[in-house]
């Protein structure tokens, strides 16, 4: 399927929940699921034997969880979350619950200090992989305070990362960079790729583009935009 605009991403996703009743809470297990078996794998190719999910307020976050819950029995995962669990959407929420009741480790960050120990979590032994799910492609922003500082952290690190959809900071449509973005090994883009994949700074951010199935033949849909 072609490359997808950001609105053209957003019409689809809710067309296909609307008129074929695939509901969100399924195209997110199915997007987390996707995700935890790329960083799965990503993870035994560079012998790294920790996975640090770092998920934010949106549905990107949502993903990150499902992915954390996959990967739990796989490796030594822990979520930090940009913020606090009650702020999440309702299905990525549910998703936080899921994670939590399975026993899964969420760290909360919300300050300077609590960005240092995030640095501090990538740099220790052994070594790690992050997977991205901060921002989705409906960041149209520059990046900054909290969330600004952890894409720094992030970076400095130097660390194999898994991007959850696109690499967080990338504009979706122009491949700009919103102040600051990562930099991914992998992305693992649902139903297609993203028009900023190649524009820009995307070709830079992107490293090697998985596109994931997410319930549903994408080709079904490549006239519909």
């Amino acid at each position: 399927m072609r490359p997808l605009t950001r609105d053209e991403a957003r019409a689809l996703d809710a067309r296909v929940q609307r008129d074929f009743e695939l509901p969100a809470d399924l195209l997110m297990e199915n997007a987390g699921r996707a995700v935890a078996d790329a960083a799965h794998r990503l993870a035994a190719q560079r012998g790294a034997t920790r996975i640090v999910v770092v998920a934010g307020l949106g549905n990107n976050g949502g993903d990150g969880f499902v992915a954390a819950r996959h990967l739990l029995d796989l490796a030594d995962v822990h979520v930090a979350l940009i913020g606090d669990v009650a702020q999440l959407p309702a299905i990525a929420r549910l998703n936080a619950e899921r994670w939590s009741r399975l026993g899964g480790a969420t760290v909360t960050v919300r300050s300077p200090t609590d960005v240092d120990a995030l640095a501090s979590d990538l740099g220790r032994a052994p070594p790690a992989l992050v997977v991205d799910a901060l921002f989705g492609t409906g960041l149209s922003r520059p990046i900054d305070g909290i969330a600004g500082q952890v894409i720094d952290a992030i970076e400095r690190a130097h660390l194999p990362i898994v991007a959850v959809d696109l690499p967080s900071g990338l504009d979706a449509d122009t491949g700009a960079v919103l102040g600051r973005a990562i930099t991914a090994t992998i992305t693992v883009t649902f139903v297609a790729p993203k028009v900023g994949f190649q524009r820009g700074e995307g070709p830079a951010r992107c490293g090697d583009v998985h596109v994931a199935s997410i319930g549903f033949p994408p080709e079904r849909f490549a006239n519909s935009f």
